[in-house]
């Protein structure tokens, strides 16, 4: 299921709207030939007589800097992460554990150390 995304007029177009009922045209006509409900449009009437018209209360505009530092943050989890994954903490290197197991058997050799066969 999709979620409805919801339209945001600009400043000037609600502005035009009340202005239209405000010149003697229905809110019904008003509100059917612009695409608008009913509702909304009375709202609008209300706020432009008490003064508070607004523009679209969308998101806020984002600076370069916002944007940036949504990225770095994103970058910083990404690597944490796979931080985590190829290098385990010392919790998962205690003794008995499968990753310890490995890096034992896969740890350097003495260097005085020579092997004739391979351990299985």
């Amino acid at each position: 299921m999709t979620k409805a995304m919801r339209k945001q007029y600009t400043l000037e177009f609600k502005q035009e709207a009340v202005w239209v009922v405000d010149s003697g045209q229905s809110k019904a006509s008003v509100a059917r030939s612009l695409g608008v409900v009913e509702q909304t449009l009375d709202n609008w009437v209300k706020a432009q007589r008490m003064g508070s018209l607004q523009a679209a209360s969308g998101k806020a505009q984002v600076t370069a800097e916002q944007m940036e530092n949504r990225g770095l943050r994103a970058e910083l989890a990404r690597v944490t992460m796979e931080r985590d994954i190829l290098h385990p903490t010392d919790q998962d290197l205690s003794v008995g554990t499968p990753i310890w197991e490995k890096r034992r058997r896969f740890s350097r050799r003495a260097s005085d150390e020579i092997r004739l066969y391979s351990a299985q």
